[in-house]
């Protein structure tokens, strides 16, 4: 079992952020502190929401109040997903800093939140260059979709060359494990979405069935980088996690369209994110 500590939104209803992360987390094995960059009623997807941003302030007086309990000096992870602001990202590195004093292992998994295919950029200015300029650097591992792995590097992905190019420039700027969480290139099935699990010395590709979703549900990147996170602590074991990641992501994509759901079946599918019934094997490509 492994301390988790995990900065992201919050919503009242439906599952992103820390809502498709903290209970993935928690059912893996994990604990958690949940600390919320946002309160709302539900996710931004639905066109109307309500509820509040909380304040750099707010945020940093939660770290405080937790190192004051003497409860950071426990944390084996730090995942983070969306910022509303590239100061809170700049809050972040400060404390992710004084943790590694304490525990220089620590496992900072940081979901580069900044947008999608189809959507463009959907995050203020300044966080795209927060998690380029500065994250990156800091990160154990990152968890780019495939919009944002060409943003942070510049390189349009059309093939699995290239999408190992671009891991190849985000491994030079420091990051020290990359997992592209959705591929889609002209060289592979169309019929299949890949995960790309990159670090400088390997590499390894996993497949799954291509689900057709009437809407794809919104918090499958906050999912997966949680479950990548949690079985990583846990075997320490790259191609497993990757497997195991994979599996359960497509338990509940299968689960959820079943189900006819515009939100994650995350409870319903449960049981097989400990113990998926369909394993997808991962391919070594380096």
């Amino acid at each position: 079992m492994a301390n988790i500590l995990s900065l992201q939104s919050h919503v009242a209803y439906g599952y992103v952020g820390n809502r498709a992360a903290v209970f993935p987390l928690q059912r893996l094995g994990h604990e958690v502190v949940a600390i919320n960059t946002v309160q709302f009623s539900n996710h931004t997807g639905y066109g109307s929401w309500t509820g509040d941003i909380m304040t750099v302030e707010h945020i940093d007086k939660i770290f405080t109040g937790l190192d004051q309990q003497g409860m950071l000096r426990h944390i084996d992870g730090i995942l983070t997903g969306y910022l509303g602001d590239s100061v809170l990202g700049e809050v972040l590195l400060n404390w992710l800093q004084k943790l590694r004093v304490v525990n220089p292992q620590l496992i900072y998994c940081c979901d580069p939140v900044i947008g999608d295919i189809g959507r463009g950029v959907f995050v203020k200015s300044g966080v795209p260059e927060f998690f380029r300029d500065q994250a990156l650097s800091h990160a154990t591992i990152l968890t780019p979709n495939q919009f944002e792995l060409t943003h942070l590097t510049g390189i349009e992905i059309s093939t699995l060359a290239d999408a190992k190019e671009a891991c190849r420039i985000l491994h030079n700027r420091g990051a020290k494990q990359i997992l592209v969480t959705s591929l889609t290139r002209d060289d592979a099935d169309s019929s299949q979405i890949e995960m790309l699990l990159s670090t400088k010395d390997e590499a390894y590709l996993v497949a799954t069935p291509r689900l057709e979703m009437p809407i794809a549900p919104n918090g499958s990147g906050d999912m997966t980088a949680a479950i990548y996170l949690a079985k990583y602590l846990e075997t320490r074991d790259l191609k497993q996690s990757l497997e195991h990641t994979a599996a359960a992501l497509f338990a509940t994509f299968d689960q959820t369209l079943k189900l006819a759901r515009r939100e994650l079946a995350i409870i319903q599918s449960q049981n097989e994110l400990v113990q998926p019934k369909k394993w997808f094997k991962a391919q070594q490509v380096i």
